[in-house]
């Protein structure tokens, strides 16, 4: 079992950033690709970006390339999002996500944190 805990979500401007946090525990951090996700108002949870454990790489949603980043700290167990240049559209529920390196489904969920971006 991998259990995982979000933090860092708030209220903040257009324009604004934020850095989401998500504490893994349970089984060891490695050897699991770690996801972020969201759900906006009225909307399907759709992908944001991932950070693969093998070959060390990441990707993005279009709609947040080039203004969030995804990066992990094994010391730490944490992986985390740093969103920066929010806007109102990125207003949602942001959920972090594990799944065994190599799998197509994210098996451990956190309960998420609210990001509200404000025009």
């Amino acid at each position: 079992q991998v259990q995982l805990v979000e933090s860092g979500g708030g209220l903040v401007q257009s324009g604004g950033s934020l850095r989401l946090s998500c504490a893994a525990s349970g089984r060891t951090f490695s050897g699991y690709d770690m996801g972020w996700f969201r759900r906006a108002p009225g909307k399907e949870r759709e992908f944001v970006a991932v950070d693969r454990w093998s070959g060390d790489s990441t990707d993005y949603a279009d709609s947040v390339k080039g203004r969030f980043t995804i990066s992990r700290d094994y010391a730490k167990s944490t992986v985390y999002l740093q969103m920066n240049s929010l806007k109102p559209e990125d207003t949602a529920v942001y959920y972090c996500a594990a799944r065994y390196s190599g799998n197509n489904r994210y098996d451990y969920w956190g309960q998420g944190t609210q990001v509200t971006v404000s025009s």
